[in-house]
């Protein structure tokens, strides 16, 4: 697994975890903030997937 699916992911649940107290406490930068880092989260974790992809390809074709 790729490291960059690991931090991806990472950002992911931060960015939920942030979702979930924006949300409980109606603080609209918090929300927003969420928004981003579930955004940059998804990205990594899909650059990650290709990575492996790649990697796994480049692999059988040996």
């Amino acid at each position: 697994m790729d490291q960059d699916r690991i931090e991806g992911s990472a950002k992911t649940l931060g960015g939920r975890v942030k979702e979930f107290f924006g949300r409980m406490f109606g603080d609209t930068k918090l929300r927003t903030e969420d928004k981003i880092d579930q955004a940059e989260g998804r990205i990594q974790n899909t650059v990650g997937g290709l990575k492996d992809s790649l990697r796994d390809d480049g692999r059988r074709n040996l």
